[in-house]
């Protein structure tokens, strides 16, 4: 079997700009796509003012800013009453937020002719969910890991 990237890439995925306010972003994402496999969108690509790839910006991102920092210091966020005006002010301090500071931006693309064995090695080793594919830096395909067990199994069950 020789499956390629551009065998198996979704063609339809959702992009935003760097710049765009993380409102933005949770509305794409809320709205996303729902692809062939019923799966719905919890990303999207990041493109910078040149259409390149810049990142990718996903439900758990953002999930990740929600908290307050101090959170990653140790405390237990179940040491603390948390209530509704505390989450609302949460809320309404990230979405002002610019997607560029809250995107991951060391995201490794793959190729359209890479085997879906080595983008699923890569995929694997950095517990990646999803790959772009990229041409020239512009992301014209995305990889999910359900795309590459859905090629390989779907046909021999």
């Amino acid at each position: 079997m020789s499956l390629r990237a551009r065998d198996i890439m979704v063609t339809s995925f959702d992009m935003i700009h760097k710049d765009a306010s993380i409102a933005q972003a949770i509305k794409k994402i809320t709205n996303g796509l729902v692809r062939e496999t019923g799966d719905k969108t919890n990303s999207l690509m990041v493109i910078d003012e040149y259409n390149h790839l810049a990142g990718v910006i996903t439900m758990f991102d953002i999930l990740y800013h929600l908290r307050p920092s101090f959170l990653n210091y140790g405390i237990n966020g179940d040491e603390l009453v948390w209530n509704d005006p505390q989450i609302k002010k949460l809320v309404d301090d990230l979405k002002v937020k610019k997607v560029g500071q809250l995107m991951s931006d060391n995201v490794t693309g793959a190729s359209p002719d890479d085997h879906i064995i080595v983008i699923l090695d890569r995929m694997i080793k950095n517990n990646y969910h999803r790959l772009p594919v990229l041409e020239n830096s512009l992301p014209i395909g995305v990889v999910y890991v359900a795309d590459i067990y859905y090629s390989l199994f779907a046909q021999n069950s």
